[in-house]
């Protein structure tokens, strides 16, 4: 990936989806430019992990957010001062501060986040299911959680975190990464092939006919498939389907400023209005026409004001 300076809004400066993400700048001046930088992973990780994302100097005209489910897990390191916070999503009070580095599990439903001015952050986006190898700790146990990760890997933890703020540049930060990666693989990168098809097949027609059309070909029982991609996913197959056809809603609403939402909700796989505005509602927090009006930069964020 390339270093980006950005001093105001555009798509290239629009990081993806990342549980306590990064987040794109939208709308305002900045007095020292923002750093932000991705970067795919080398083999043997290209399986596991989707990408490796930077930033530094944080600046958008909000201090939370909603961030949707996308059926990804994802690794992250602090790498400034103040912690960051997830809070409750009814009542909008704090429910955690993370310090140093946490890993967000497999979410269901979208999280409510600070977006903290200034800050700096490093962090992994795993491809569905490619968390399994680098943690003590089944995927499941993971579900719907946000967990500081020196709770499950010890002091090491603190070790990554200051190599990481000694790097010099972005690149040699995603090196530290990597590496630390690698060794935590040490036992091996396996890989279910049955798990695999199924996510294959379920990102690209994520719909309920599948899950039976795929446990069939696999040649094994609805009770046997839904076992092996929970252990290795952390959800049922189910549950990340219904996820991945709401992500498909959002990608197809994009950046258009009038959807036809009967249409949209056909073309999608719902049954009906009513069912598509209830996984809508289930999923982000919103109707279809709110999420449209209150979307920000990246379209699985939500900016939110303090009330809001």
């Amino acid at each position: 990936g390339t270093v980006r300076f950005c001093n105001g809004p555009g798509p290239e400066c629009r990081p993806r989806n990342a549980g306590l993400p990064a987040r794109a700048v939208s709308g305002i001046s900045h007095p020292l430019p923002m750093i932000f930088e991705t970067r795919l992973p080398a083999r043997p990780l290209a399986g596991f992990v989707a990408r490796y994302w930077y930033y530094e100097g944080l600046d958008v005209p909000y201090e939370r957010e909603r961030v949707f489910p996308d059926g990804s897990s994802h690794l992250m390191v602090n790498l400034g001062d103040e912690p960051r916070r997830v809070f409750d999503r009814d009542g909008g009070e704090r429910v955690a501060d993370y310090r140093r580095a946490w890993v967000s599990g497999v979410h269901t439903r979208y999280l409510v986040i600070d977006a903290r001015r200034g800050s700096s952050l490093l962090g992994v986006q795993f491809r569905p299911g490619g968390l399994t190898p680098f943690l003590p700790v089944p995927p499941g146990e993971l579900l719907d959680r946000v967990v500081e990760l020196e709770e499950l890997l010890g002091l090491i933890v603190r070790d990554l975190r200051d190599a990481l703020i000694e790097a010099p540049t972005p690149g040699a930060k995603f090196r530290v990464l990597e590496e630390f990666l690698l060794r935590r693989a040490r036992r091996g990168l396996p890989r279910s092939p049955a798990v695999a098809h199924a996510l294959e097949r379920f990102q690209r027609t994520p719909h309920m006919g599948t899950v039976d059309a795929v446990a069939r070909g696999l040649g094994m029982s609805h009770k046997q498939f839904i076992a092996r991609f929970r252990a290795e996913v952390g959800l049922t197959p189910k549950r990340f389907c219904r996820i991945r056809r709401f992500q498909r809603v959002i990608t197809s609403i994009g950046r258009r400023t009038a959807v036809d939402w009967p249409d949209l909700a056909c073309a999608c796989g719902y049954f009906d209005q009513a069912h598509f505005i209830g996984e809508f509602r289930e999923f982000s927090g919103l109707s279809p026409t709110a999420y449209l009006r209150q979307r920000g930069e990246d379209l699985n964020h939500v900016p939110l004001t303090v009330e809001g």
